[in-house]
């Protein structure tokens, strides 16, 4: 399982908190690359669901990792 910017940013919309059948269900019906139903379906599956995408991928950048000030724009 690899995670991409790319690929992971399919999932920015998906409705979080959820399960892994539901995020699967959600990468299908929003037309998200095969690659990211593959990294999906190799998720530990516990029964309790996911509450943000850095759960399934800790490096999924922030609003915090981008060196910007908002208020200039």
């Amino acid at each position: 399982m690899y995670w991409t910017l790319e690929l992971a940013s399919h999932l920015e919309d998906a409705p979080w908190p959820a399960t892994k059948e539901e995020l699967i269900d959600f990468g299908i019906r929003s037309g998200a690359p095969l690659e990211v139903i593959e990294n999906l379906q190799e998720l530990e599956d516990d029964g309790e669901p996911y509450e943000t995408i850095e759960e399934i991928w800790p490096d999924y950048p922030t609003k915090d990792d981008f060196f910007f000030n908002e208020d200039e724009y």
